[in-house]
């Protein structure tokens, strides 16, 4: 009975919420390029209206650390953590324990994939670690990554390295770089014939810069190495399939830019290669081919995972295409303005190919930790800090559900901070 009425039945919550009203917005918008919807205020305006966030005092523009979820997603948390509360040991284990397999199947169509190589889990560093450390890597074998690549999985190969003697190589990139040959040739000129793994960034998190994933598996794939790819900030926002990439193994949060609920994850591996990756967590067949000895979690968030059903259905109802043009759109709409202000300096590109949501900026004599800190103190603007390696920026990300109103303020507050800062000088 609790799952007849599941995110993926005609009674599902977004069916009840919002089905009318965005079949009306979605025909009238139906002969429009992706570009021409980008622009269309009065469509987004009703997108906007779904996420609680959006009336918020603070301006959330850190939505590639976290996204809030639209309120469907968050009501259908409560919804099956109130009935998990009624029995927890019925409820999670008889009941919602069987709901995972319709989320999966949901997800695989999303990702354009089997649903027997999805594995659904809590987050991205849990998706990408179970890869990192279940490879059976020997000594000598090298990994090549990037000097940009995200903490986690950094210290992860770092690991591997210390304990087993793995060699973990990692190219150092200048970016915004405007050229995906030269990027591939990067990889190229590191692998060695005892080369194993590739591993690239989709997205780099820190100024969201796209990687050329497919090019460099294409590249990998000629000489026999496997590519293990970070898709934290890509999936749910840019409109690609995980199939078409190329690649062998990809993780990713569900809870940036599918808005699920937060501590949630997919993980992605080639169905040929399931039965040789080891699970993070033990389980009783660890060689199986079965992707589900990568679910052995032990007890965990039920709720959580059926409120990822909700969110791709709010995903699936605008449309992977659309929404990856218009959050392009918001970044290029507050970057194109504050670019102009002397003293501001952007770290990321503003080519379609080369990014999308996420921009870096900073101000000529001001640190990043200044920076950041007036954005909040001063305008109420949540932004993140990002000092790794060479970068050195303010991260800004919009998602969905943020206005022109709200980057216009985004630009007034960097334009009075960076004038400030002249007349200082």
């Amino acid at each position: 009975m609790a799952l007849a009425g599941g995110a993926f039945s005609a009674s599902s919550l977004f069916a009840q919420t919002h089905a009318a009203n965005w079949a009306e917005a979605t025909a009238r918008v139906a002969s429009l390029s992706a570009q021409q919807v980008a622009t269309d205020e009065d469509y987004w305006h009703l997108i906007q209206q779904a996420y609680p966030a959006s009336s918020s005092n603070i301006l959330i523009l850190n939505n590639g650390g976290v996204s809030p979820s639209p309120l469907i997603v968050q009501q259908a948390v409560e919804r099956y953590n109130a009935m998990t509360n009624q029995g927890p040991s019925y409820y999670m284990w008889r009941i919602l324990d069987q709901g995972r397999e319709s989320v999966r199947d949901k997800l695989a169509l999303l990702a354009g994939t089997s649903p027997e190589e999805i594995a659904i889990n809590r987050n991205a560093t849990e998706a990408l670690l179970t890869v990192i450390y279940g490879l059976d890597l020997q000594r000598g074998d090298e990994v090549i990554g990037a000097l940009q690549d995200y903490p986690n999985v950094v210290q992860a190969y770092k690991q591997r390295e210390q304990r087993e003697g793995v060699v973990y190589k990692q190219l150092n990139f200048v970016f915004p770089i405007e050229d995906d040959e030269a990027i591939v040739r990067e990889y190229e000129k590191a692998i060695t014939p005892k080369t194993k793994i590739i591993h690239v960034t989709h997205v780099v998190n820190w100024m969201g810069q796209i990687m050329p994933v497919q090019k460099i598996c294409q590249m990998a794939q000629k000489r026999g190495i496997e590519v293990v790819v970070d898709g934290a900030h890509s999936f749910g926002l840019l409109d690609f399939k995980v199939s078409d990439l190329g690649c062998d193994y990809f993780g990713t949060s569900l809870h940036k830019f599918l808005s699920a609920p937060v501590g949630s994850g997919m993980l992605w591996i080639k169905k040929g290669k399931i039965s040789k990756i080891w699970p993070l967590l033990c389980n009783s067949s660890p060689k199986s081919d079965d992707i589900r000895k990568f679910e052995t979690l032990g007890t965990r968030s039920f709720p959580i995972e059926q409120g990822i059903g909700e969110a791709i259905n709010f995903h699936m109802a605008i449309g992977s295409k659309r929404k990856e043009e218009r959050v392009r759109y918001l970044k290029n709409y507050w970057a194109e303005k504050v670019q102009k202000v002397p003293g501001v300096r952007l770290h990321t590109s503003l080519k379609a190919a080369y990014s999308c949501g996420i921009c870096g900026v900073s101000i000529d004599g001001m640190t990043i930790q200044e920076l950041e800190g007036q954005l909040f103190a001063k305008y109420k603007v949540n932004t993140s800090p990002t000092v790794w390696e060479n970068i050195s920026c303010v991260r800004i990300t919009p998602h969905v559900y943020t206005s022109l109103a709200d980057l216009d303020r985004l630009v007034a507050a960097i334009t009075q901070i960076a004038t400030s800062k002249r007349k200082q000088g």
